[in-house]
């Protein structure tokens, strides 16, 4: 659920942006803020990048992010009636993402643009996000300065500003990586890699979810959705995670919840898994991918993958992001997927020929796999977020010499959402 400084104004709980909201926070002469800021007519398209909107949105953006509210007269900081921002197309819109992009450095990612009320008295709501970027800073011929909120007003950050939020910058970015480096720890602890080879894959918001924690049924709705999704992406012929958890019924564990291994049995343990769906919007999978079935009674080595299997499970990493992430508002989010094998000799990745056989000829002996990390949107487009599925599962296989993905073909429509 979504809650912004216009919630805070008008006294609302957390919802969605409505007419009725902006009318209650009008109606009790809400005072701009950090984070909010009244304006009476949205800037025109063609001259956006030389307005003062590229100014407003690093300032929102550097005080920890806030909405700007177009269309509402305000006297003395505070609001006094409302008034028609003026039109706003799809075209103006998109001009408006991309001066937060364009004209800001670094760019503002994450615009959300909410157009309320009717012709003749419209008002629109652009929602900037919280930043770890910062400062942004924006350019005027050959100067550049950085803006910030100072309660109502927009000012320049001195010298030591900058340096402050610079240094906040890296430490951000340094804690980030220890709590990736620790919920990769976490879930690869533990796990029997001396006899077969475990996919690892673990995803978690740039920006820590300020969020209830999931109920059980929030948590099962999730997991359910998720693994819809990754069966989308990847077609049934893998062998899926979520298809060895149970879904039905999350476990409580320490801030998250847990769906248990359900591949128990001697014959089925080859292909068990774990995963956990964190309360702070963080994700985790646990695969066993060394070892699979081949026939009947037949195994591949402990240190033999399936490409399949690794492209299944990124699947199911990627879904739980995209279904998890819905709704949070924090939609940046650093992935690492490793495999972990200490056995005897080499790891293989194996493909399949066009016989659909198992086929080694194109692999390389891999002595130890280092973990493929890169960072998604998890709110992008479905068909760019659809790639970006594809892309990490290439860079997986890649690494044991195979070129092409086998379950992942992104498609030219979209995922159903």
């Amino acid at each position: 659920m979504n809650f912004t400084a216009l919630h805070r104004a008008a006294g609302a709980a957390p919802g969605p942006l409505t007419e009725d909201l902006l009318d209650a926070a009008v109606l009790a002469g809400a005072v701009e803020t950090d984070d909010l800021d009244w304006k009476a007519a949205l800037p025109p398209a063609k001259s956006l990048p030389q307005s003062d909107f590229p100014k407003d949105v690093a300032a929102m953006a550097n005080s920890g992010g806030g909405v700007i509210v177009y269309g509402v007269v305000e006297s003395a900081k505070a609001a006094t009636k409302r008034t028609d921002a003026g039109a706003l197309s799809e075209s103006h819109e998109r001009s408006l993402r991309s001066a937060a992009v364009t004209a800001i450095t670094p760019p503002v990612f994450g615009l959300e643009v909410y157009l309320l009320g009717s012709p003749g008295l419209q008002a629109v709501v652009v929602e900037v996000p919280a930043s770890l970027e910062g400062p942004h800073l924006i350019y005027k011929n050959e100067y550049f300065a950085a803006p910030v909120r100072n309660n109502a007003d927009t000012v320049w950050m001195k010298e030591r500003q900058v340096e402050q939020m610079y240094r906040a910058r890296f430490d951000e970015r340094r804690r980030a990586r220890e709590a990736l480096d620790a919920l990769y720890v976490e879930t690869s602890a533990g796990r029997d890699v001396a006899q077969r080879a475990w996919l690892i894959g673990v995803a978690r918001p740039v920006l820590a979810h300020t969020r209830d924690r999931r109920s059980r049924d929030e948590a099962r709705a999730t997991l359910a959705k998720a693994s819809q999704l990754a069966l989308f992406y990847a077609n049934r012929s893998g062998i899926h995670p979520f298809e060895n958890v149970d879904i039905n019924n999350p476990r409580p564990g320490l801030r998250r919840w847990v769906a248990a291994n359900t591949a128990t049995g001697e014959r089925s343990r080859w292909k068990e898994a774990w995963i956990s769906l964190h309360h702070d919007g963080a994700v985790a999978v646990a695969v066993a991918v060394g070892g699979h079935r081949w026939s009947s009674d037949g195994y591949f080595e402990g240190g033999q993958v399936e490409s399949s299997a690794i492209e299944a499970a990124i699947a199911d990493v990627m879904a739980l992001v995209r279904r998890g992430s819905a709704g949070t508002g924090n939609d940046d989010y650093d992935i690492r997927v490793g495999i972990e094998w200490s056995g005897d000799g080499p790891m293989t990745i194996l493909t399949r020929d066009t016989s659909n056989q198992v086929y080694d000829g194109a692999s390389i002996p891999v002595f130890r796999y280092t973990p493929v990390e890169t960072t998604i949107d998890a709110a992008a487009s479905d068909f760019d977020y659809y790639w970006s599925v594809h892309d990490l599962a290439r860079d997986c296989i890649n690494q044991g010499g195979i070129s092409n993905v086998l379950l992942i073909q992104p498609p030219e429509v979209d995922d159903g959402e």
